[in-house]
C-alpha cells in the first residue's frame, strides 16, 4: 500500500516537472509578451469580495469560463466540480444529491465541505444537511458568466467559514450592446431542453440580463415515466455609479430528477450503465405517516429536486477619503424534497427464497419466478424539507500605507422544517423497472433467507433554526515590491434551536427534549505571496478552521466541533500560451464522525498530503491542452474503531488525472472545434477499515462545436467507451453486493442562435 501511495505522489511530481519544463520553454519564448489572461480578476476568498489578480492570489483557486461549462455538458451541477483539482465528485445519483469530497477532508457522503455561492453569497449556509447538499439547490444554465472555485486558503475566515471548497457562480451582466442566445438541446435518452438569455442596456449606466431554461424528458436510467423536468428564470440588474455599483438578482427554480441509488451489481442481466429498479410498478407509494394508521400516497416521480428562489442585493461604494464599503445580502427559500427507492441488503435468488419459504415465489401480478430470477428488499424513502436562509456580509476597507485593511461582519439566519419516512422495505424482483412480490412475502422473509436485510422503519418531524454571527478582520501588507503578507481572523458564534419527533417508525406527536446550543470558535489564516517575475510567483499559507454541528448532527449524537488545519505551498505561472497552478497541501482533520443514529459515532483524526495541478497550454495553430490532477495520500491516524487506524480515508481516490485536449480548425468558412477529456480515477474504499475496494477506472468524453456566425451546433458524447465503474458501494450495509455505477454512454445535440 505504501508503495502504491508513493507511486501516486511520484506520478504527481513527474506531471508537475513536465508542466514546469513546458513553462520554462514558454517563458523563454514569450518573455516580452503579455499573457492574454494575465488580468483575470477573482473575487472569491477576498475580503468583502474586493477582487485580486489571480496571479497575485496567495491561495488555490480555479476559474472556469462559460465556454468551459459548455464543453463539460454537465448532467448535474456537481459535475462542474470535476473541472476543479482537489475535488472528487460522485454525481451518479442524478441531478441532485451528489457526494462531493474535497482534498483529504473525510466524508461518508453528501458534501459537508462544499459551499455553493451565487454572486458571492452562500446559497444556504450549512454545506450539508441530511438529504441536502448545496449543489442540489443550483442549476447551471446560459446565465452563468464564470465560476470561481477556491480550495482551503482563506475560506475559514470569510463568508460562512467553509473549510473546504467554495464554488462561486457569477452571473452574466448586461453591456451597452444588446445580445442574446436561444439554444435547443436533445439527448439520445429522451431529454429535451430549451435555454436562452438576453442582456443589454436599459438606460445610462443601467443594465439587465434575463435568462433561463425549460426541460422535460427521461433520465439516463429509464424509469418508464417523465422523470427529469423543470424550469428556471433568472434576472440580473446592474446600476453603475461614479464611485460604486449596485446589483440586484433573483433566480426562480423548479427542477427535479430521479434519485438513483445503489443496486445489485452481481445479478446476471443487469446493465450497470442503464439499470434502475424504480418504474411504474413502484411509482406510487402508500406509506404510514403517523399514528392510528394515518397514511399518505406519494409519487416517486418527484425524485430529488429544488423548488425555490435565490435572491440578493450587492452594493459597493468608494468614498473620496479612501474608505470602501461593500454589502452583500442573500435570501433563499423553498422546498428541497427527496423521493427514492432504496435497497436493503443484498439480492438473493428466487430459488433460495422459495426454499426458505417452502413454496414458490410470485410477483404481485401473479408471475412465478424460477431459476435465474433474483429478489431484493427495496424501500420507498420520502423526505420533505422546507428551508429558508437570510445572509448578509458587510465590510469596510481602507488602504493605509502598504496595508490594505478590512473589517467585516457576516450574519446568517437559517432554518429547516423536515418530515421523513424512511425504511418501508418490501420485496421486489430485481429487474429493470421491476415489480413487487406477492403481498404475502415480507421483508423479513428475505432476511431469513440470507439477504442481510434490516427491515427497519424510521420517521421524523423536526424543526431547526440557527443564527450565525461572525466578525472578521483582514490585512494585506505589501512588505516589498515582490513580497506580500495576508492575514485574516474570524470570531464566529452559533446559536441553534432544534426539536425533533422521532416516533416508532413514523412521527407520533411525541417530541424529544428541545436542543438549545451556543458555541463559538476563532478561525485564522496567514499567507505569503512572492512574485518571482511579471508572470510567475509562489505562495504559502497556514489556516485553522472549524466545522460546527447543525441540526442533524445533534440528532445523530455528533455534537463536537471539528478542527481543520491546512498547510499549502503553491507555484503560479501565467505567461503567453501557458498557465500552470500547482499546490502542495497537508491537512489534519480532528473530529471526523461517521454513523451515530441510535448509537455512538465513530470519531477519527485524519491526515492528508498531496499535490494539485491545474495547467493549460495554448498553441498558435489551434491545439489547446488542459491538465487537471490530484494526487494524495490519506491516513486515519486515530479512531474510536481500532480497525480504522492506519487506513485510507473512505471514498476518496489517491489519484485523479484529467487530460483535455481541443483543436480549433476551419471547415470552409465555419469555425470548428473538436475536444475531449480522458479521466483516470484511482481506487477508493467504501469504508473506513478499507475492507471494500471500489476499483479505479478511465472515462472518455468528447464533443464537436461548429460556429456558423449566428448559428452554433454542438455535439457531445459522455462515457464513450461505456465504462462500467462504481462511484460508491452500499453506504448503509458496506458488505452488501450493491453499488452505484456511473451512467452509460449517452449523446447530446444542441442547436443555438446568437443575436
Amino acid at each position: 500500500m505504501e508503495q502504491i501511495n508513493r507511486m501516486h505522489l511520484r506520478l504527481g511530481v513527474s506531471a508537475l516537472a513536465i508542466c514546469t519544463l513546458f513553462a520554462t520553454q514558454s517563458i523563454a519564448q514569450e518573455a516580452n509578451k503579455k499573457s492574454e489572461n494575465s488580468e483575470v480578476i477573482i473575487v472569491t476568498g477576498t475580503p468583502g469580495g474586493r477582487g485580486i489578480n489571480k496571479l497575485d492570489a496567495s491561495f488555490a483557486v480555479t476559474n472556469l469560463t462559460a465556454d468551459d461549462l459548455t464543453k463539460a455538458a454537465p448532467k448535474a451541477t456537481s459535475e462542474v466540480m470535476n473541472l476543479v483539482p482537489g475535488v472528487w465528485v460522485e454525481s451518479s445519483g442524478g441531478v441532485s444529491g451528489a457526494n462531493i469530497m474535497v482534498r483529504g477532508l473525510p466524508s461518508g457522503g453528501d458534501a459537508p465541505f462544499v459551499t455553493m455561492q451565487l454572486q458571492g453569497m452562500p446559497i444556504y449556509p450549512p454545506a450539508t444537511l441530511s438529504f441536502l447538499e448545496n449543489s442540489s439547490l443550483f442549476r447551471v444554465d446560459e446565465t452563468i458568466r464564470r465560476v470561481e472555485a477556491l480550495r482551503g486558503g482563506p475560506n475559514p475566515v470569510f463568508s460562512n467559514g467553509q473549510t473546504g471548497l467554495t464554488a462561486n457562480f457569477i452571473l452574466k451582466e448586461g453591456r451597452d450592446q444588446n445580445e442574446g442566445l436561444v439554444k435547443a438541446s436533445v439527448t439520445d435518452y429522451g431529454q429535451k431542453r430549451i435555454d436562452g438569455f438576453v442582456s443589454g442596456k436599459l438606460a445610462d449606466d443601467l443594465y439587465f440580463m434575463l435568462g433561463g431554461y425549460t426541460a422535460s424528458g427521461k433520465s439516463p436510467r429509464d424509469t418508464q415515466f417523465t422523470s427529469e423536468y423543470g424550469s428556471q428564470l433568472t434576472f440580473n440588474i446592474t446600476k453603475k455609479m461614479a464611485n460604486g455599483k449596485l446589483n440586484v438578482y433573483s433566480r426562480w427554480t423548479d427542477d427535479t430528477g430521479p434519485w438513483f441509488l445503489p443496486f445489485a451489481i452481481n445479478v446476471p442481466g443487469v446493465d450497470l450503465g442503464e439499470f434502475v429498479q424504480l418504474g411504474n410498478a413502484s411509482r406510487y407509494q402508500l406509506l404510514q405517516t403517523g399514528p392510528n394508521g394515518k397514511t399518505q400516497t406519494f409519487d416517486m416521480a418527484h425524485g430529488r429536486g429544488w423548488t425555490g428562489t435565490v435572491s440578493g442585493v450587492n452594493f459597493d461604494h468608494s468614498f473620496d477619503n479612501g474608505w470602501q464599503v461593500k454589502n452583500r445580502l442573500g435570501y433563499t427559500a423553498g422546498d428541497a424534497n427527496t423521493y427514492g427507492l432504496v435497497p436493503d441488503g443484498s439480492a438473493i435468488s428466487a430459488t433460495s427464497l422459495a426454499t426458505s419459504l417452502g413454496h414458490s415465489v410470485k410477483t404481485a401480478d401473479g408471475a412465478t419466478l424460477g431459476a435465474g430470477s433474483y429478489v431484493q428488499n427495496y424501500g420507498a424513502w420520502v423526505v420533505l424539507k422546507q428551508i429558508k436562509s437570510l445572509t448578509n456580509d458587510l465590510s469596510f476597507g481602507k488602504k493605509i500605507g502598504n496595508h490594505d485593511l478590512t473589517i467585516g461582519y457576516f450574519y446568517a439566519d437559517f432554518s429547516a422544517d423536515d418530515f421523513w419516512t424512511l425504511g418501508n422495505f418490501k420485496p421486489m424482483q430485481v429487474k429493470q423497472n421491476g415489480n413487487y412480490l406477492d403481498s404475502s412475502i415480507k421483508c423479513t422473509d428475505l432476511a431469513t433467507a440470507g439477504s442481510g436485510s434490516g427491515c427497519w422503519a424510521y420517521g421524523i418531524n423536526s424543526n431547526g433554526k440557527s443564527t450565525m454571527n461572525a466578525f472578521y478582520i483582514a490585512d494585506s501588507w505589501q512588505a516589498t515590491e515582490a513580497l506580500r503578507f495576508d492575514i485574516g481572523l474570524r470570531h464566529q458564534k452559533n446559536h441553534t434551536n432544534y426539536i425533533v419527533d422521532s416516533g416508532p417508525g413514523y412521527p407520533d406527536g411525541t417530541y424529544d427534549p428541545r436542543i438549545r446550543d451556543n458555541r463559538s470558535k476563532t478561525s485564522y489564516t496567514v499567507g505569503a505571496d512572492y512574485k518571482l517575475n511579471a508572470s510567475s510567483g509562489v505562495f504559502g499559507r497556514y489556516s485553522v478552521g472549524y466545522n460546527m454541528p447543525t441540526f442533524d448532527n445533534f440528532r445523530e449524537n455528533q455534537t463536537d466541533t471539528s478542527k481543520v488545519t491546512q498547510y499549502e505551498l503553491g507555484y503560479k505561472l501565467r505567461n503567453g500560451p501557458f498557465d500552470l497552478f500547482a499546490t502542495a497541501f497537508h491537512n489534519r482533520f480532528e473530529g471526523a464522525k461517521f454513523g451515530g443514529v441510535g448509537g455512538k459515532p465513530e470519531v477519527n483524526t485524519n491526515d492528508a498530503t498531496g499535490l494539485e495541478i491545474d495547467g493549460r497550454y495554448r498553441t498558435d495553430f489551434g491545439l489547446n491542452i488542459a491538465v487537471n490532477g490530484t494526487f494524495q495520500d490519506t491516513e486515519i491516524v486515530t479512531s474510536s474503531d481500532p480497525a480504522s487506524v492506519g487506513k485510507n480515508a473512505l471514498r476518496q481516490p489517491k489519484m485523479q488525472l484529467r487530460f483535455t485536449p481541443s483543436y480549433d480548425f476551419k471547415i470552409g468558412s465555419i469555425n470548428s472545434q473538436i475536444y475531449g477529456t480522458i479521466s483516470a480515477i484511482g481506487d477508493r474504499f467504501n469504508d473506513n477499515p478499507n475492507t471494500v475496494t471500489l476499483k479505479g477506472y478511465t472515462k472518455i468524453d468528447a464533443g464537436m462545436n461548429f460556429d456558423l456566425g449566428k448559428v452554433i451546433v454542438t455535439i457531445s458524447g459522455d462515457n464513450l467507451t461505456n465504462e462500467y465503474a462504481l462511484t460508491e458501494g452500499d453506504p448503509r450495509i458496506v458488505t452488501a453486493a450493491n453499488g452505484r455505477p456511473i451512467f452509460g454512454r449517452s449523446f447530446k445535440l444542441s442547436l443555438g442562435y446568437k443575436f
